[in-house]
């Protein structure tokens, strides 16, 4: 398995522990207002670092007490897996992993093979919604995207689900019914959307919710969840 980039020290990637962040290349979704364009798009542009690299670099860092794999989506390669097997019995560390839920299959046999100690899922939009189409850039599978939550929601591994509130693609509504498909969940985020460098250039001019809407989205939401709203 190849990397295209390491983040030394993170606070927030992973709840209550100091990580690093170890990026995969490629996603198969094209979110318009994602903004690692360059990650997703064109991953041939980074330069490579081995498995070998990754594990030596981890092993370094004493300050640590996990690692997350995000993206891009690390599910969509076939040799995640195998990685993980080497890293946890190479560094003993916690291993969080980001995703975006299209790939319930691997999902599976990493909760299965107890792979993983912490799962964040993204949920683009509304899950009965014809926007999860936009705001994936591409046809979408919701009978994946569901499955995904229940295999985290019945799985005893730490998680969250989180949502990046974009105009136009989500609203308060939307996060209403986002937040009743996961009724009685103990952590919820709403995201605010930034503009900047995202795959398409027309999400770099859009204006983001003020965040008095993100507050009643919150409320709206806190119904059904426990939710919180990171600016």
């Amino acid at each position: 398995m190849k990397f295209a980039g390491i983040t030394s020290i993170s606070l927030l990637d992973y709840p209550g522990k100091i990580s690093s962040i170890l990026f995969t290349p490629g996603c198969n979704f094209r979110c318009p207002y994602c903004y690692n364009r360059e990650l997703v798009l064109y991953p041939e542009k980074y330069e490579v670092i081995t498995e070998k690299q990754a594990i030596k670099l981890l092993e370094k860092n004493k300050w640590i007490d996990a690692v997350v794999l995000t993206g891009g989506e690390p599910t969509i390669h076939e040799n995640l897996p195998s990685f993980l097997k080497k890293l946890k019995k190479e560094t003993k560390l916690l291993i969080g992993l980001e995703t975006n839920g299209s790939n319930p299959e691997m999902l599976e046999k990493l909760i299965n093979e107890k792979l993983i100690d912490f799962i964040a899922m993204d949920i683009k939009t509304s899950l009965y919604s014809k926007k999860y189409s936009k705001a994936i850039g591409g046809k979408e599978n919701l009978t994946k995207i569901k499955k995904s939550i229940r295999l985290i929601r019945k799985s005893k591994i730490s998680h969250e689900f989180r949502t990046t509130v974009v105009p136009g693609i989500v609203s308060v509504k939307d996060v209403e019914e986002i937040a009743k498909a996961i009724k009685g969940e103990k952590n919820y985020f709403l995201q605010q959307f930034r503009p900047g460098n995202n795959i398409n250039k027309k999400y770099e001019k859009k204006e983001p919710y003020d965040t008095s809407i993100l507050f009643k989205m919150q409320k709206k939401a806190s119904k059904f969840v426990k939710c919180k709203v990171r600016l």
